[in-house]
């Protein structure tokens, strides 16, 4: 049986939906209230499956209520109520949540209810099977985002807002710190209206709980009284393993040349390199400074140790991961030079000028044309 309450301020409506309930059957009312905080606190101590929620309550938001349920009880779903037409009802379903609209109609109310179920059977299944494996699982940032859904595959996470997954992104990246939802309200929302730009918060946490909902205990939301802190346990982030392994292998030396190397190829891209989010810019540049510094001495060790091809494959890779890297560039044309290969000298310097002319508009630095003409003229006399 599918225990429910059931919060609205209007009584009628409240004995409509009840005779509607128990039309269906396998539905067990454990309560229904006209006022919204005992409604809350009778939620709090029952074992409550689902809750039908009146989105325009006299003394609280619907979703701004359900936020403050879903901090104590995050595994309890919700199935708001609305008076809006089906057209305004849109914009609810693109922010993924259950809803069914005034005056209820039965096949509407037995087509949620079999939502509902579909996907209490769902999170039961994956919350016994992540429980059964207290395993780690990983979360790639580096690049493309995706999480591990089985041992060695990994998905993209389905996000239905570009809000929602941003939200997300950026409660990652502070971590166990708290964020304040005026800041959150700021950075997402900064066109609305303060009376409705809350709901759109709430809105959005919501989702992010449920999508998450299968991973178990891996991710949590708390709720603090002026913003929310992300928690995380059991779970492995690229970003960070690479950025701790290759600390403790610092500097490269002989016994540490070759797994400091390979560190270096586990950064496969940028952070978060596909969303455009200004604030992810800060720690982008900070982890490809941590690589290219790592890259350029790892890269020097092979040239100061005459292991030349070493050398000339760490500086193409930065070349490749950074085109318009020059120093990476001078570095191949000095060892070309050396090896007394003038037509790659050359084939580098034509590259990195056609990169810049593309990207920039403009010639490679002076410093380097005046060392390529320098060098062009010394060969030529020969």
């Amino acid at each position: 049986m599918m225990k429910v309450i059931l919060v609205d301020d209007e009584r009628l409506a409240l004995d409509y939906l009840e005779r509607q309930l128990n039309k269906l059957g396998q539905v067990k009312l454990l309560g229904k209230y006209t006022n919204p905080l005992i409604g809350k606190e009778q939620i709090l101590q029952q074992d409550v499956d689902v809750i039908f929620l009146d989105i325009n309550l006299p003394e609280i938001n619907g979703i701004e209520l359900a936020e403050q349920i879903l901090e104590k009880k995050p595994d309890i779903h919700i199935v708001f109520v609305t008076a809006y037409n089906e057209h305004a009802v849109k914009a609810f379903e693109l922010n993924a949540l259950d809803y069914i609209v005034k005056p209820i109609v039965a096949e509407r109310l037995a087509l949620t209810i079999k939502r509902v179920r579909s996907r209490m059977e769902l999170a039961s299944k994956q919350q016994e099977a992540s429980s059964k494996k207290n395993e780690y699982i990983r979360l790639n940032v580096l690049k493309q985002v995706t999480i591990e859904t089985s041992p060695g595959q990994f998905s993209m996470m389905q996000w239905r807002t570009s809000k929602a997954q941003e939200l997300f992104l950026y409660l990652l990246q502070h971590r166990g710190q708290l964020v304040r939802k005026s800041a959150l309200i700021e950075m997402l929302w900064p066109e609305y209206e303060m009376d409705k730009v809350y709901s759109q918060l709430y809105t959005a946490v919501y989702h992010i709980r449920k999508t998450l909902e299968p991973l178990g205990e891996r991710f949590q939301i708390a709720n603090a009284t002026e913003g929310y802190i992300l928690k995380i346990q059991n779970v492995i982030i690229d970003a960070e393993e690479w950025e701790s392994k290759l600390v403790s292998l610092w500097p490269p030396n002989s016994e540490r040349i070759d797994k400091c190397a390979e560190a270096i190829r586990m950064y496969t891209g940028h952070y978060l390199q596909e969303y455009d989010y200004w604030w992810a810019e800060s720690e982008r540049q900070r982890l490809k400074e941590l690589w290219l510094e790592a890259s350029y001495a790892v890269a020097r060790w092979y040239e100061n140790e005459g292991l030349i091809d070493q050398a000339i494959n760490s500086y193409t890779a930065i070349c490749k991961q950074h085109p318009l890297e020059e120093q990476a560039y001078l570095a191949l044309m000095k060892i070309h030079h050396a090896m007394n290969h003038p037509h790659l000298v050359e084939r580098q310097f034509e590259i990195l000028s056609q990169i810049c002319l593309q990207e920039l508009n403009d010639a490679p630095s002076s410093y380097i044309v005046e060392w390529f003409n320098h060098w062009k003229e010394n060969i030529d006399r020969l």
